[in-house]
């Protein structure tokens, strides 16, 4: 739309600005460790802040990037799908986070918010916004799933009544495991490839979910953040974890294009937990509180229609 063009310029503000909020408000969430920051700069065009917290009171580790790429073609990963980007100069920017609690009862999440832009000389730019966040518990509680899952209504709401349950459903099909068979964890949102609307109706959109992040997350950090655990919990949050690092080196899209378009590796592989296990055929005992994992909260539910039970 001539009226309503694409400009990064107030997106660029927009996701270091984010950036800097979440990180606020992941180190008093903490209460003890700060997030270190590692500048880095792309040979091949661009750079960005990652920002590391380890070892902190709450969280074993968290990391929030931010990124602002470029350069003269766009990956094989962007054009499989795409395949009139070819041959156009690009640049990607956004806003990545993976949350690692050590307390096995509160969840990982992960929330990404991002930009592409393709160009080529006489022609208009080709745009599109994507991102969402999702919620991995370890032991289950239907009060943080229905919070989780009616903030990222919220988040959708002023952008009409069916985005909610497309970008949900979207996220349980994008999330999933196919060789296990399983989710990743309770899902929230995902959505990719948004230009329909304008520039105004996209940005505006990928600046609420990335600004109801918090809002989702925190409370349920606060909430489970000082149960007591033992050995057993903490062994098979390990074990679950193991399902994190093989969706993120075998299906994510994010972490394809990083590596393909020459990211910076220690910045995309952030991601990874700092201590995982794998064990053999395992599987829960029956009627346990990991049985129950697996059973209630590892398939696809309305959460947001459930009453809030703890």
């Amino acid at each position: 739309m001539t009226s309503d063009p694409f400009r990064i310029e107030p997106v660029l503000a927009f996701l270091e600005g984010l950036q800097d909020d979440i990180c606020t408000g992941l180190e008093a969430l903490d209460g003890s460790e700060r997030f270190r920051e590692d500048a880095w700069t792309r040979a091949a065009g661009g750079g960005g802040r990652s920002r590391v917290l380890r070892g902190g009171g709450v969280f074993e580790q968290a990391g929030v990037n931010f990124s602002h790429v470029m350069g003269p073609g766009l990956p094989a990963s962007a054009t499989a799908h795409r395949p009139e980007l070819a041959g156009r100069s690009f640049q990607a920017a956004g806003v990545s986070l993976v949350i690692h609690p050590l307390n096995p009862y509160a969840p990982t999440s992960h929330a990404n918010v991002r930009v592409f832009v393709a160009e080529k000389e006489g022609e208009p730019p080709i745009w599109w916004f994507g991102g969402g966040f999702d919620l991995t518990p370890y032991y289950g509680f239907d009060e943080d799933c229905v919070h989780w899952h009616r903030t990222a209504e919220a988040a959708c709401r002023p952008f009409g009544a069916e985005v909610y349950p497309a970008h949900k459903k979207w996220c349980d099909e994008y999330f999933f495991l196919k060789h296990r068979n399983e989710p990743r964890g309770i899902g929230g949102l995902f959505f990719d490839d948004l230009n329909e609307g304008g520039f105004a109706h996209c940005f505006g959109y990928m600046q609420s979910v990335g600004e109801h992040y918090l809002q989702a997350y925190g409370p349920i950090v606060e909430r489970r953040r000082d149960i007591p655990y033992g050995e057993r919990e903490r062994q098979f949050q390990l074990y679950r974890r193991g399902r994190y690092v093989e969706f993120n080196l075998v299906y994510d899209r994010g972490t394809l294009f990083g590596l393909q378009s020459g990211g910076r590796t220690e910045s995309i592989l952030m991601s990874l937990p700092p201590l995982v296990r794998w064990e053999y055929n395992w599987s829960p005992e029956p009627d346990t509180p990991e049985a129950i994992l697996y059973e209630r909260y590892l398939k696809p539910r309305d959460w947001l229609n459930e009453e809030p039970k703890s």
